[in-house]
């Protein structure tokens, strides 16, 4: 590989800023609202989400030891193409539906700062506007994303650590802390608290999305998934319960905003307004990692010509831009179908349906992490990664559980069709076909 080409690796803290970047999105900061009322139960809830979000990190991060042929490559080994293909499928349909709300909680988030952009005609386009920079970023390349996600870490980071603090400060100075909701601890109410806070740690799967753009990437993913997911976790935990710890319970339940809230009752509004911009680039930086792993998976599927040829079309060292240009201007079609009230719930809908697609993968991928053939210990953590994915199935529903099956047969349907095109033509030979892979 020549020296541009190793300039575009992606090292550990680009790695580590992608899962981190990708996992702390919009959602976190809304979350005290809905888990103020259950009490004790949100904080068992927390930890119970983290040590199942790690053990499915855990299972992950053992595939990515082979190399960094994408998650794909992983899947096939263990359970052959088919499977593989499908998983892919279910990983970047989940993708790009994702970025649709994430563009969305981009541009409201903003709209708290600068109320002239509240009205839903401009938080469309302002939410487009965030998807059309983040694609040119991309397009630039995997270090280029990489760097942004670096950045962006470091500001979202602010009112989740800004809590942490505060919560320090007062109790290091003896002060007294507010009452949890008088809600007892039960099995309902922990399950409800396990069910609010998984998919708030979703997002590092991502890293296993780019093809052969990681710097020794059996030590650089597994480092960049574990580490990355226990971080999150921990900052999760403190800064959730530290908002419900500052504020009173009745306050954090019907707060629009409760982490701004918290900053602003220690520091004042300036530190709030802050706060609130910190938000809305939590949800920008966890965009630009999506529209990379959407745009990987795009890409690793084309090559294999399982999605259409031109997408497996790049410039530079492998930067995969029409694949990405194709997952966002999908993502451009599902926020204008947010932005008509007769098409909103659709659009929820539809996110609901890619929470369960990336269950796909996770299940995927624990089973194809039991076949490498863990330690005892290993093995219970891919056990309680099995089941606590079987739980979060039955938590989504059953309708999104039956449309997710549907999605797969859709999948199924579109690789026959490709078999067939392919079958009858011979497509044109494109930059970055499998030979000409970085090795």
């Amino acid at each position: 590989m020549g020296e541009q080409g190793e300039k575009q690796l992606m090292g550990l803290w680009m790695t580590s800023a992608l899962v981190i970047g990708t996992m702390i999105g919009a959602g976190i900061f809304m979350l005290p609202v809905s888990l103020a009322p259950l009490g004790p139960n949100a904080a068992i809830g927390w930890i119970i989400s983290s040590i199942g979000a790690l053990c499915i990190a855990f299972a992950l991060a053992r595939l990515t030891r082979a190399g960094g042929g994408g998650i794909q490559t992983y899947i096939e080994q263990a359970f052959g193409p088919t499977t593989a293909y499908l998983v892919a499928w279910a990983f970047w349909c989940s993708n790009w539906a994702s970025q649709a709300a994430l563009a969305i909680a981009t541009a409201s988030a903003l709209s708290r700062v600068f109320p002239s952009i509240a009205g839903p005609d401009a938080i469309v386009a302002v939410a487009i506007a965030a998807i059309v920079f983040l694609t040119a970023v991309n397009a630039m390349g995997a270090r280029a994303a990489g760097g942004l996600s670096l950045l962006t870490v470091a500001i979202k980071l602010f009112p989740l650590v800004a809590v942490i603090i505060i919560l320090a400060l007062r109790g290091a100075g003896g002060g007294q802390f507010e009452p949890l909701a008088p809600m007892p601890v039960t099995i309902a109410g922990i399950a409800s608290a396990v069910a609010l806070t998984l998919f708030a740690l979703t997002g590092f799967e991502n890293a296993t999305t780019p093809v052969n753009k990681v710097r020794n990437p059996g030590r650089t993913l597994p480092l960049a998934i574990l580490g990355g997911t226990l971080f999150v976790a921990l900052i999760y935990l403190l800064s959730s319960t530290g908002v419900t710890l500052l504020l009173p319970a009745g306050t954090v339940a019907s707060s629009p905003a409760p982490y701004a809230d918290a900053v602003a009752a220690q520091w004042g509004e300036g530190a709030a307004t802050l706060a609130a911009l910190a938000i809305s680039v939590g949800a920008f930086g966890a965009l630009n990692g999506l529209i990379l792993g959407t745009g990987e998976l795009g890409y690793a599927m084309a090559l294999r010509r399982e999605l259409p040829v031109f997408m497996a079309w790049t410039r530079g060292v492998n930067t995969p831009v029409m694949a990405q240009l194709v997952g966002s201007v999908l993502t451009v079609v599902l926020v204008l179908a947010n932005s008509s009230r007769n098409t909103a719930g659709l659009f929820t809908f539809v996110i609901l349906l890619s929470t369960v697609s990336v269950l796909v993968v996770y299940l995927a991928g624990t089973l194809a992490a039991w076949k490498t053939g863990a330690s005892m210990g290993g093995r219970l953590a891919l056990v309680v990664a099995l089941l606590f994915i079987l739980f979060a199935f039955y938590g989504s529903g059953a309708e999104a559980n039956l449309w997710g099956i549907v999605l797969l047969a859709i999948g199924l349907v579109v690789r026959v069709a490709m078999r067939a095109v392919n079958s009858r033509a011979t497509p044109p030979a494109v930059e970055g076909t499998p030979a000409s892979l970085p090795e």
